[in-house]
């Protein structure tokens, strides 16, 4: 049985890790190379760098962040924001990344999670959508960082991304983020069973009993939760322990 991921998302921000309320508000949470290397020692099983801001000028900036952090922190490295082609890919993978986010790229050409998946293996590859709810068990996908609707429905664009090559699902409800009032466990229920591929749960996470029913209700591969550990409200070794408890299988602390 796979153990279940637990994941810091560290949103950075030139340079800096910064975290918002639905994408927006946003305020300083530290260094992100510090925090990576913390969350390493402390039972992380990945981490997660999403380049907010994306813009040609940063991209130097994130992937400083990302080499400097492969120099000191062992476990997976996945890095998303901004990026448009499979030259963007390699030099992610080459600085110290073992995966790649991939979200407005794929939406405007589709190609390029093929041919990543192709040339780097599916592996490397995790197709993120931003989902928000516009009524009963419907959901629309949305780019630039959340702040572009697509007309696109979420499970068909998930399936698609996995018929592409995507080799797992970096799924963030708009709606639930920064909120702390739990993922959107009919959002994750409905996609981990259309998709064969891991399904990585983000937005909402508030206190230990929503990364349980993220696994039990929402039925996600891994849990990923940003403002709960950038402001020590949470531990990752009170979670794993209490998901232990539960009945969860994840991997134990050193």
């Amino acid at each position: 049985m796979l153990k279940t991921r637990i994941i810091p998302c560290l949103d950075v921000k030139d340079g800096r890790v910064v975290k918002g309320i639905n994408f927006i508000d946003l305020i300083d949470a530290g260094d992100p190379i510090e925090q990576a290397n913390f969350y390493s020692l402390n039972g992380a099983d990945e981490i997660c760098f999403l380049d907010i801001t994306a813009s040609i000028e940063n991209r130097r900036t994130i992937i400083d962040v990302v080499e400097k952090t492969a120099e000191k922190v062992f476990i997976p490295l996945t890095v998303g924001g901004g990026i448009r082609t499979v030259d963007d890919i390699r030099n992610l993978l080459k600085a110290g990344a073992d995966k790649v986010s991939i979200n407005t790229a794929a939406i405007e050409n589709e190609k390029i999670i093929f041919n990543a998946s192709k040339k780097f293996g599916n592996q490397c590859i995790v197709g993120a959508v931003d989902a928000k709810k516009i009524s009963q068990n419907s959901w629309e996908v949305y780019s630039h960082g959340g702040s572009k609707p697509t007309n696109m429905d979420v499970f068909a664009w998930m399936v698609k991304l996995e018929k592409m090559g995507a080799g797992e699902i970096l799924l963030t409800s708009m709606d639930k983020d920064g909120t702390k009032n739990g993922f959107d466990l009919e959002l994750l229920r409905i996609a981990s069973e259309k998709l064969s591929i891991p399904v990585i749960a983000s937005g909402g996470v508030g206190k230990l009993s929503h990364f349980r029913d993220g696994v039990i209700i929402g039925r996600a591969n891994a849990l990923l939760a940003a403002s709960v550990f950038h402001f020590n409200e949470l531990s990752i070794k009170q979670v794993k322990n209490y998901l232990l408890k539960e009945g969860i299988n994840v991997r134990k602390q050193l």
